[in-house]
């Protein structure tokens, strides 16, 4: 039997693991995220809370997205900041005075106040960010990556990329560019689950090659 990708707890008798797609489509008012099928989060905890506490200063007014492909796997405390954190530095202070309303307020309306905003912040698929790291605003992170934990990503990822450390940088590359831009082309994620699952003895320890003979049998 294959997993429900619209099941809330795909694992029986572990209510630490969600799909994240099903729980945003029972959170409201969360509607600059998207989530793809089979990405999960962990923690013992706060599951059920992720776009709460692990979605920050989504406050919606930058306009800015935060979207997360297909088969991520997210750990336990692993945060995104979204640009409505991002405080103005177009002047001497940085101070935003209008959210404490009244006279300050009316000097400099919030909808006049100059936030700053870094653009949408992006996951590819197959991705696994590691527990308590933290995803800065703006930032993409390509396919295949892995987020070291308590990594701070200030900047792009690339596809296959492994990154660490505060902030964080490269440290390895899980495929050298020539074959993480064959997987990409691969597009597994995008398979039926049945294929999928077809295929899970080489997606977990198969080689390159060995995908694309897969995919071109049409197994």
């Amino acid at each position: 039997m294959l997993p429900d990708p619209e099941a809330l707890h795909p694992v029986p008798n572990k209510p630490r693991i969600v799909f994240l797609k099903p729980l945003l489509a029972s959170v409201p008012g969360v509607a600059n995220c998207t989530v793809g099928d089979f990405t999960y989060y962990d923690d013992p905890l706060h599951a059920k809370d992720f776009f709460r506490r692990n979605v920050l200063y989504n406050f919606q007014a930058s306009g800015a997205r935060l979207e997360i492909g297909k088969f991520c796997a997210i750990a336990t405390a692993a945060r995104f900041m979204m640009p409505d954190a991002m405080h103005a530095m177009a002047g001497p202070s940085t101070y935003p005075f209008g959210i404490l309303g009244g006279a300050f307020a009316s000097a400099l309306p919030l909808a006049d106040y100059p936030w700053r905003s870094s653009g949408d912040t992006v996951l590819g698929h197959d991705i696994w960010v590691g527990m308590e790291a933290l995803v800065m605003p703006g930032v993409r992170i390509g396919h295949g990556a892995v987020i070291g934990a308590r990594a701070v990503v200030t900047r792009d990822v690339p596809d296959y990329a492994v990154v660490a450390g505060n902030p964080a940088r490269v440290v390895r590359r899980r495929y050298a560019e020539e074959d993480a831009a064959r997987l990409v082309a691969l597009a597994w994620w995008d398979w039926p689950a049945a294929r999928v699952a077809r295929a899970i003895p080489i997606l977990a320890k198969g080689g390159v090659k060995a995908l694309e003979d897969f995919a071109a049998a049409g197994a």
